[in-house]
């Protein structure tokens, strides 16, 4: 005999399941999804309100060019991505557009381009900082996983599985992001990042290998490959991390920065006012002085290399080259 279960028993049924399973795993599920969100912000390129400064990206020095092993651009185009997307920093060219422009104005010089082609000296943006990507050094040890010896060209191949802060067996990277102010030579920042394979999901559920940048920039191996994408990743992370470490900067990193020093080119004397009336010392052609950034007129405030303080005349010094 078949009994028939009233509509009302099921609902108050599904009603408790339900109850029990909200009770069971709120907790968990609230944490996955304070982790997924985190993993999405990761794989977002941070965008500013303003330019944080005028930035020069190089490659890094240790001779080591790992990225041909893996038919991937040099890291610097990746990074360009980044700082042309987020609009932190105006970026200028130090590379093949800097040589291009320089034989621009040797022709120019030359007497080849057209009249009033407005090309020449003091033109060029300075860089306030320069930004080095490179990978966290691994040990040296040749008799284990990591080998940070080997050519660029071989890594990747039979040669090795991984260089570096790279391991491209196990698809890891360890990366590291460095800035340097020209001026002062202070290394304002650093930031490290890492990624793995099982990140990749994150970076195109976000859109980040979706985006056209990558191949208009010349980066596309970076978005095309699965070690691409993770270098990318951890790459990205140590942008991010970078951008908020610089976000108290003033934006004028010229004038936050001591003043260009000055060299004495004729024999003059240090004033106690911009009057001119005491003097503090006699100052010889080619002794360096330092300016403090006040000016009346024609007299500059600087103060000399034992910490004398006074006023000069600018037309008795120029800037020290």
């Amino acid at each position: 005999m078949i009994q028939t279960v009233r509509p009302s028993v099921l609902l108050k049924a599904s009603l408790l399941t339900l109850a029990l399973a909200a009770v069971a795993t709120p907790a968990s599920a609230q944490r996955q999804s304070a982790q997924d969100q985190r993993k999405q912000q990761m794989a977002e390129i941070p965008t500013c309100a303003k330019p944080l400064g005028t930035l020069s990206v190089i490659e890094p020095e240790d001779g080591t060019n790992w990225w041909t092993g893996q038919q991937l651009p040099a890291p610097s185009k990746l990074i360009k991505v980044f700082v042309s997307k987020s609009r932190c920093f105006t970026l200028v060219d130090r590379g093949a557009g800097l040589d291009a422009a320089q034989r621009e104005r040797a022709l120019g010089s030359s007497g080849e381009l057209r009249g009033r082609s407005n090309v020449g000296k003091g033109q060029m943006k300075a860089a306030d900082y320069v930004m080095v990507p490179d990978l966290i050094s691994a040990n040296s040890n040749a008799g284990g996983n990591r080998v940070g010896g080997l050519l660029g060209g071989l890594v990747g191949g039979k040669a090795g599985a991984a260089i570096g802060g790279l391991d491209f067996k196990r698809k890891t990277a360890d990366v590291v992001l460095t800035i340097t102010d020209v001026r002062s030579t202070e290394q304002v920042a650093m930031a490290e990042g890492s990624a793995k394979k099982t990140d990749i999901g994150w970076g195109a559920g976000g859109g980040l290998f979706g985006y056209s940048g990558f191949g208009a920039a010349g980066a596309g191996g970076y978005a095309n490959t699965e070690i691409g994408q993770v270098i990318t990743l951890a790459y990205l992370q140590a942008y991010t991390d970078i951008v908020g470490q610089l976000g108290g900067l003033s934006g004028n990193a010229s004038a936050s920065n001591a003043q260009q020093a000055v060299t004495v080119t004729k024999p003059a004397r240090l004033f106690t006012t911009a009057k001119g009336t005491k003097v503090v010392r006699s100052l010889d052609v080619g002794m360096m002085l330092y300016p403090t950034g006040n000016k009346e007129g024609m007299m500059w405030e600087v103060e000399d290399e034992l910490g004398n303080k006074g006023w000069i005349s600018s037309t008795l010094i120029e800037l020290s080259r």
